[in-house]
């Protein structure tokens, strides 16, 4: 199997499955994960879920993997592993297809807990917007809709990192794998009767791609503050490296954004731009922790902005859409949602809020428009020109 084909067996039986969650088998030792990765790669697929905690810590704290194969439901217990190469391997496998409902905050955990993220990937709850059964829609509902199962919500609230685990506890962590194959298999034979796969394989290799940091610095964080898009240019370029050493010192640390500066005090930092410690201390709400561990390293940012934006110019924040767009967004809008009505998907998978203003934004001195990245591939044909020769019409 090739990093993007998918395909399915019929032997994985989800009543089975249900009933091998009742007594699900824990995988406790690296012999046991071992062993068990060999014959998982084997197999044509294996459902995959993740349990964490993520309170007080920047990356997410594994308390369980959960996996379900042809035959059994297992919890892999990162608390008594220490050597994960073989699941690695697994993921790393392009010949078994890894089913997950969900997925981006399990393959941020997979990123940063193993270096590898599972290829290739199958996200029952993407490929659902593709045939019809809604945008982002949970497990619960996805599994009485498409498998008539009700599942309970009791164990939602867990403490994953306790030991041990509950029957309850552990009951509904291989519950949330056991149904994945069927899903699965009721979806891959609609996308295929629809013709429809080629694109949520295009879409799994996004989900993917989107999954590695490429801002690991956060370099890039400011952009999202479009409430600051008329600062002068030096206090943009002290947004920008403000937000990148927090960026940087809350992965150092290993502690929540809003543990180091939040939103809000970021922003009145840049807008009151103190002086000197007896300033930053006023910021509303400004810990007095924070002016005495980090106060030094705030003002020297604003103390270099200028020199900042001179050696390394910053990229404005982008303003937000002139009024003029409001009609025009809606008529955009309407195209995208009159193509999915047709095709019978969620018309929020076709078209995204993103890389519509995005695609506006792409005007270029010539008054010419061009499809950001997230309308190529199969949305270009689908909606992408259809946008296009919208906007020619305004210009």
């Amino acid at each position: 199997m090739s990093e993007v084909e998918m395909t399915h067996n019929n032997g994985y039986d989800w009543q089975r499955l249900e009933q091998a969650a009742q007594q699900p088998v824990w995988i406790d030792s690296n012999a046991s994960l071992a062993q068990h990765c060999l014959h998982w790669r084997s197999l044509p697929m294996v459902a995959l879920d993740t349990e964490f905690q993520r309170v007080d810590t920047f990356y997410p704290i594994p308390g369980l993997i959960q996996l379900a194969d042809d035959r059994c439901c297992y919890l892999i217990d990162p608390l008594a592993i220490d050597d994960f190469s073989p699941l690695a391997a697994l993921f790393g496998d392009e010949s078994v297809l890894k089913i997950l409902h969900a997925s981006s905050e399990d393959l941020e955990l997979f990123q940063h807990s193993l270096g590898v993220l599972p290829r290739p990937l199958f996200d029952t709850q993407v490929a659902g917007a593709f045939v019809g059964w809604g945008f982002t829609v949970g497990l619960q509902r996805m599994l009485e809709q498409a498998l008539g199962v009700q599942m309970g919500k009791a164990e939602t609230t867990s403490d994953w990192l306790r030991r041990p685990l509950t029957q309850e506890q552990e009951r509904y962590a291989a519950l949330d794998v056991a149904y994945l194959p069927a899903v699965c298999q009721l979806q891959l034979d609609e996308l295929q009767r629809r013709g429809m796969k080629a694109w949520v394989e295009e879409e799994m290799l996004a989900l993917l791609d989107n999954a590695i940091d490429h801002d690991p610095e956060g370099w890039e964080y400011y952009l999202r503050f479009s409430q600051m898009s008329a600062l002068p240019p030096h206090k943009t370029a002290a947004l920008r490296d403000l937000t990148a050493w927090r960026e940087r010192e809350c992965r150092r640390r290993d502690v929540p954004r809003n543990r180091v500066l939040r939103n809000q005090q970021l922003l009145d930092i840049i807008s009151r731009w103190p002086r000197n410690p007896g300033e930053l201390s006023q910021v509303p709400e400004l810990k007095r922790r924070v002016v005495r561990e980090d106060g030094e390293a705030i003002l020297e940012i604003l103390q270099r902005a200028v020199i900042e934006q001179a050696q390394r110019p910053a990229e404005p924040v982008p303003k937000p859409l002139h009024v003029i767009w409001n009609k025009r967004l809606k008529r955009l809008k309407a195209i995208a949602r009159e193509q999915a009505e047709r095709l019978g998907m969620a018309p929020e998978v076709l078209l995204r809020r993103r890389d519509l203003e995005a695609l506006i934004r792409s005007r270029d001195e010539n008054g010419e428009y061009h499809l950001p990245r997230g309308l190529q591939g199969w949305r270009r044909e689908v909606v992408g020109e259809a946008l296009l020769a919208q906007l020619r019409q305004y210009e």
